[in-house]
This record gives C-alpha cells, structure tokens and sequence, in this order.
C-alpha cells in the first residue's frame, strides 16, 4: 500500500492507493497516529481506493485514541465497492455507522438507498 499525507494548516489529507484490509490497516493507524497535534480535520481521499473489507470500517468509524486529539474524519473520492460497503453498514446498524457525518455532501436518499 503506498500512502499519501498532505497537511495544510489543521487539515490533513491522506490518500491511500490499493486495498484496505487487516494487513494494511496498521500502516494506515500508523500514519493518523504520527500526525502533528495541531491537525483537527482529517480528510481520506479514496479515489485510488478499490476495495476494503470491514477494516476500512474500523479505520473510518474507530474511536480516536484517548491520549490522542479529536478529530474530525470526512471521507471523498469513494469508488463503487467502498461506497457499497459503508451504505450497507449504515443501511444495518445506523448509529453506527453515521455516513453523512463521514461524507458530509451525500445526499440524503443516498444514504438510505441500496443499490
């Protein structure tokens, strides 16, 4: 997995190219965990994403370490297979799963629609 980490005053933006999945998911932590403290947005750009399995859940929706900052976690550039992966997650258990937190410009039928 090769990953790409742009920070911009508070926002990071990582881009991940390849595949999520439990062998790929520590470098990931990894590198949300050696940000520098001042960044509050993180922003994944999966665009070169194609294909995660319940990892790309964990990583997206896993709680922020305890003696780690919140941070705010937005998601773009979603391909078909991770995009039907998080609506059928929000589609079964919603509280969960809250994809219009994670990807603030989907539109509302969207999110309960299954293709």
């Amino acid at each position: 997995m090769n990953i790409t980490i742009t920070i911009t005053g508070t926002t990071a933006r990582i881009t991940p190219r390849g595949e999520i999945d439990y062998d790929t998911l520590p470098p990931l932590r990894a590198a949300v965990d050696r940000l520098p403290l001042r960044v509050t947005d993180l922003l994944w750009d999966l665009e070169h994403l194609s294909f995660t399995d319940v990892a790309g859940l964990h990583l997206l929706f896993g709680p922020a370490p305890q003696d780690g900052p919140q941070r705010r976690t937005t998601a773009t550039g979603l391909q078909d297979q991770p995009l039907q992966l998080l609506l059928l997650a929000a589609d079964l258990f919603p509280t969960a799963y809250d994809v219009t937190r994670l990807i603030p410009d989907t539109p509302a039928g969207l999110v309960t629609r299954m293709p």
